[in-house]
């Protein structure tokens, strides 16, 4: 049985979480021709736009309330009002997807009555979709954030089918998780699409943050999910949702739409991936296709090839909680032993992760766990940690900011876990220490010390 604990430390050294005001705004960026806006303080976005900047290596769409003392003692309904204003006036959005921030939830501002007011006074907002989520800072990480705003998201922008509507064939519904990368969701879009079915992805990052150059600028979103397309989802034959997380999300559209959902905690490894086309295959009335049979037996290749390598290694992990059970729990099947895991927030799959502890904590706590591992895996600020305990470093999660491609890892389906072993195996194989001379062979005697030897004899 998994123990979980939470630090009891004063303060935190090299944080490992984000907030949840910055999950809900990447979710925001899944939606097409939308301006996620935070309502609190300029440093707070400033903050964030420089994080995602760093990590996707492209214009940010973000925007700020920009409150200062005197907004958020008074409270902040001019700030919301002429931010709302100022970016439809100037950027012309389809959706505007409002987060609150630390600084505005313990004024206690009532966001959604601002809405209700402006609507009111302002009725050439009407064309414009309005989304409040409330995301406290101090509480909860950055995966709590991305479902709240996905479940807001259903809430207010799905509409409920009329009674005798009958389901559209072939179109289902996908709910990714934060810790899916654009490149994930192509990936898991062909695998889809392979057996017939219509996917709509919500949030859908992989239109939007997948590094591509668009044929003309605009100041919002460039891609993602229409609202349009979000609105019909409540006709859809199913709903996948993946990662723990998600399932607040999964379970609002059910509500609303009567739309059934399953719900699958991790896509990396063998056999999640078998129980995922198995789905596919119910879902679609078609047989796997060959491609993915192959990739199948590539994988299986793989982990055969893989666990020499991997067999016995001590694996020190930070993640978020539904990084961490994916990957601690596919790490464990190649016959690695967690030796440390180190979490942002509390979640219901902590006590699933592979390992005797989960802590809440941050980098610190996870560098001091993992002395004597084989390898850290964590995001870009555990580089100085692994530097420190000289042990070879994968980087996973968000943010990666000191390599390219971090948009396009993939670690979903046959093909990803595939490329996931090679990854990693690759850098316990570069770890390995050849053998010396001095190591096999006796080091040559002195003529003293021959000669001493034969008098002896």
């Amino acid at each position: 049985m998994t123990t979980i604990t939470t630090s009891t430390k004063a303060c935190t050294v090299n944080a490992l979480k984000m907030s949840q005001p910055l999950g809900a705004a990447l979710a925001f960026m899944g939606v097409r021709n939308c301006m996620p806006l935070l309502h609190g303080s300029q440093g707070c976005t400033s903050f964030g736009l420089v994080l995602f900047v760093r990590h996707f290596r492209e214009s940010i769409p973000l925007q700020t309330t920009a409150m200062n003392e005197v907004a958020t003692v008074l409270g902040g309904f001019e700030n919301v009002e002429q931010a709302i204003i100022n970016i439809v006036g100037r950027t012309k959005p389809d959706i505007i997807g409002i987060c609150s921030t630390g600084v505005t939830e313990i004024k206690g501002d009532d966001v959604d009555g601002y809405i209700r007011v402006i609507r009111k006074t302002h009725p050439e907002l009407a064309h414009v979709a309005l989304v409040n989520v409330s995301t406290p800072d101090f509480k909860g990480a950055f995966e709590d954030g991305w479902g709240r705003a996905t479940t807001r998201l259903v809430e207010a922008l799905v509409v409920k089918p009329a009674a005798g509507t009958s389901r559209r064939a072939g179109r289902i519904n996908v709910l990714p998780g934060s810790h899916l990368t654009p490149g994930d969701l192509d990936e898991l879009r062909d695998i889809i699409e392979a057996f017939g079915l219509q996917p709509t992805f919500l949030p859908d990052i992989s239109g939007s943050l997948d590094g591509h150059v668009p044929d003309d600028f605009t100041p919002t979103t460039h891609g993602g999910v229409a609202v349009a397309e979000i609105a019909t989802m409540g006709q859809a034959l199913h709903t996948i949702a993946i990662g723990e997380q998600m399932r607040g999300a999964a379970e609002a559209m059910q509500t609303k739409t009567g739309v059934p959902y399953t719900l699958f905690r991790r896509l990396t490894g063998l056999a999640p991936n078998d129980e995922f086309l198995a789905c596919l295959a119910k879902l679609s009335g078609r047989p796997v296709p060959q491609k993915y049979r192959r990739q199948r037996s590539q994988l299986i290749d793989a982990m055969l090839d893989g666990h020499f390598y991997f067999g016995g290694k001590s694996v020190a992990l930070g993640a978020e909680p539904d990084m961490l059970l994916n990957i601690g729990s596919w790490l464990a099947e190649m016959g690695c032993k967690i030796s440390a895991a180190v979490t942002s927030t509390a979640s219901p799959v902590l006590d699933q992760v592979p390992c005797d502890e989960v802590l809440i904590g941050d980098l610190e706590d996870l560098e001091a766990k993992a002395a004597g591992c084989d390898l850290l895996v964590t995001h870009s600020h555990g580089r100085q940690a692994a530097e420190r305990l000289a042990v070879p470093f994968h980087r996973i999660g968000l943010p990666i900011f000191d390599r390219l491609g971090a948009a396009h890892q993939l670690s979903v389906g046959y093909r990803g876990t595939r490329d996931l072993i090679f990854t990693v195996g690759n850098l316990f194989i570069a770890d390995l220490h050849e053998p010396t001379i001095a190591s096999w062979r006796q080091p040559a005697m002195s003529p003293e010390h021959v000669g001493a030897t034969s008098a002896a004899h």
